[in-house]
């Protein structure tokens, strides 16, 4: 006799009989959401790290901005939490994570080619507050995405999976900058500009075969059960936990906006490094933070999020003792090396932790969490600016410092005083 359809399909976990555990890049292999997703994110961090450090000189070179004009566009990502709101709180509404996600890309697709083919200076600064603000809640909803099926089809290797994808998105900003960099030289900012565009869209294309918003549905015993429905707007006081845990994530973060505005400069004229050894400081970070997210993940599964979370803002406070203090290539080195540490561990398990402290809004949670690092940014940019006005280089390395002893303090009363210890 032929076994009923809904017994073939079910995932041998949910069932009960023996399934043998498979790992974590298996799972993404094999699964055409985690598939997608892998692909959506690299494709995002490719196009959008192409991108950024590019634009201030687009706006000085090709619309003549002044540099302190092309400094203010960056104060256009503040409307990008609002932006991210507004789509995470009708994703948990209407629970279509994909179509939010698809109209996101298009969105951020109109916005990098109307900055490309901008001719008058106002143009990209109004495009990025407007549009591209939206564009960037494109990920959130991946993530969001991810978590309901994670939640709706729980395997032995899901708690890797976030890894993987978050992995994808650090690989794209591993290449991007240099890419944007080649292609900007070669053929000019505007074409650099649309390729970010094209990268945006073509997010799209491994997600093309998959339906928009399909409810999972999961077995208890002898009974199919749906999914709940999307519940209410969360209150300001179920918010409050993942309102504190983004603040003292954007301390963290506050520091990557100095140090990559001064430590450039500060090796080239201070310190007179050669290119080739700058570049390789530099670099050294992201290959770090690629190794240890994986194995931040293991970690988290013996310690707990958080208090793995108070060790990585530690080594924020050493990181950026290391700039102030050492004045050596070496110093340097540890340093980024630290930092690779730092955000191996964010990264990774970030977006994890903001959606376990508001698991009834997980679009929400998500649209919040990505973006605050736009908000982040701006405050790294104004203290570092003040800072260095007083202070000088290096010492301006002491601000980030300090903002990592806020969010290791702030983290360590999360897990100590709450039940958030995750």
């Amino acid at each position: 006799m032929t076994a009923p359809k809904a017994v073939e399909d079910a995932d041998p976990v949910l069932t009960g009989s023996t399934a043998v555990r498979r790992s974590p890049l298996r799972l993404v292999l094999e699964t055409p959401l985690y598939r997608g997703a892998t692909v959506a994110m690299f494709l995002s961090g490719l196009g959008f790290s192409a991108a950024a450090p590019q634009i201030a000189s687009f706006l000085v070179n090709e619309l003549h901005a002044s540099l302190t004009v092309a400094g203010l566009y960056y104060l256009t990502s503040l409307t990008a939490p609002l932006a991210g709101y507004l789509v995470g709180a009708r994703s948990d509404r209407t629970g279509r994570r994909l179509g939010l996600f698809r109209a996101c890309a298009v969105a951020g697709f109109l916005g990098w080619s109307g900055i490309a083919f901008s001719t008058q200076l106002w143009m990209p600064f109004v495009v990025s507050a407007l549009v591209l603000g939206f564009a960037g809640a494109a990920t959130s909803q991946v993530f969001a995405a991810l978590h309901d099926e994670i939640s709706a089809r729980p395997k032995a290797g899901n708690d890797g999976v976030v890894a993987i994808v978050r992995m994808a998105l650090t690989g794209g900003w591993v290449i991007g900058p240099a890419a944007g960099s080649f292609l900007a030289a070669n053929a000019g900012p505007r074409a650099m500009l649309f390729a970010t565009a094209l990268c945006t869209l073509a997010q799209i294309v491994p997600f093309m075969t998959l339906r928009a918003s399909a409810p999972r549905r999961t077995r208890v015993g002898r009974r199919v059960e749906s999914l709940p429905a999307p519940t209410a707007k969360p209150g300001l006081r179920q918010m409050a936990p993942l309102l504190m845990f983004t603040a003292l994530y954007m301390c963290v973060y506050a520091g990557e906006s100095i140090k990559y505005a001064y430590l450039p400069i500060y090796m080239n004229e201070q310190l007179r490094l050669t290119p080739a050894l700058g570049g390789a400081i530099i670099g050294v970070q992201p290959l770090v933070e690629l190794v240890l997210m994986p194995v931040a993940v293991l970690v988290a599964r013996r310690t707990g999020m958080i208090r793995l979370m108070i060790l990585a803002a530690g080594f924020g406070v050493a990181a950026n003792i290391c700039f102030a203090a050492t004045g050596t290539a070496l110093g340097l080195f540890a340093g980024q090396i630290l930092m690779g540490g730092v955000w191996g561990v964010f990264a990774a398990l970030g977006i994890v932790v903001a959606q376990r402290l508001l698991p009834a809004a997980v679009a929400t949670a998500s649209a919040i969490f990505m973006s605050s690092a736009a908000v982040s940014s701006a405050m790294g940019g104004l203290a570092g600016g003040l800072g260095v006005a007083t202070i000088g280089l290096p010492l301006v390395f002491l601000l980030p410092a300090l903002f990592a002893v806020v969010a290791a303090v702030g983290l360590a009363c999360m897990s100590r005083f709450s039940k958030h210890g995750l």
